[in-house]
């Protein structure tokens, strides 16, 4: 079976937005823009100014990717998935809220900040958005940008659980000391994968008979990589 890359969307030092309107991309060091709703959404959400930054940040991403893939636009919801990998999460979003827990004994606890101490809290917020009904969850990979998340969605897609999936990382500076161990560089990532039939995209992935990933036929290591590959053709 054939799977398409029909969508890519980032966020990075560098830039942000659709695989579409770029040719190329790079996650690197350094302060990432201040995500606006206005550029995800025609009408705004009133969660979104209340989520922590590592939902903001995987919110654009997603945003992104599935404009670039034309699907937007929804009337109905859409049995859509995600995956999402990610190194640390919200942790500091988890250690802002043990903050307020360890005064006055828990009585000061923020209700605004427990909403989002878990690091797969924004999928709900994009299922409302987007109309998503497909399954989706958090992964914590060795390798930030490796293909085990990619890999989840591809079976999911053969499988036939959903009929389009997101698939990508999302990772912000964690707090220290967890910086000096860290592996991935802040930004997001996600493509938009589906079956062929609705449009060619980027290209194909597939597996080859060792179960090596493939795209249009080549091995690939990383995520970064396959965006490399689909801006340049």
């Amino acid at each position: 079976m054939i799977i398409n890359i029909t969508g890519i969307g980032w966020v990075t030092a560098g830039n942000m937005g659709c695989g579409k309107d770029h040719d190329h991309f790079a996650l690197s060091g350094g302060s990432l823009p201040v995500i606006e709703q206005g550029e995800l959404f025609e009408r705004p959400y009133p969660s979104f100014r209340r989520m922590d930054e590592y939902s903001k940040l995987g919110i654009a991403a997603i945003a992104f990717a599935l404009k670039d893939a034309d699907l937007d636009q929804w009337t109905h919801k859409r049995n859509i998935g995600i995956v999402v990998s990610t190194e640390y999460g919200c942790l500091g979003v988890d250690l802002d809220f043990y903050g307020t827990v360890l005064r006055e004994e828990g009585v000061g606890a923020s209700p605004a900040l427990f909403a989002y101490t878990l690091p797969n809290s924004f999928l709900g917020d994009a299922a409302i958005l987007f109309g998503l009904t497909g399954k989706s969850f958090v992964i914590n990979p060795p390798r930030p940008l490796g293909l085990t998340g990619l890999k989840l969605a591809l079976d999911s897609l053969l499988l036939g659980e959903c009929d389009q999936i997101l698939c990508g990382a999302n990772n912000l500076k964690p707090p220290s000391p967890f910086d000096r161990h860290s592996k991935a560089a802040p930004g997001a990532l996600f493509f938009v994968l589906e079956k062929s039939g609705r449009t060619s995209g980027y290209g194909r992935l597939g597996f080859n008979k060792k179960g090596v990933v493939e795209f249009e036929g080549k091995e690939v290591q990383d995520l970064s990589e396959i965006v490399r590959h689909c801006l340049a053709r």
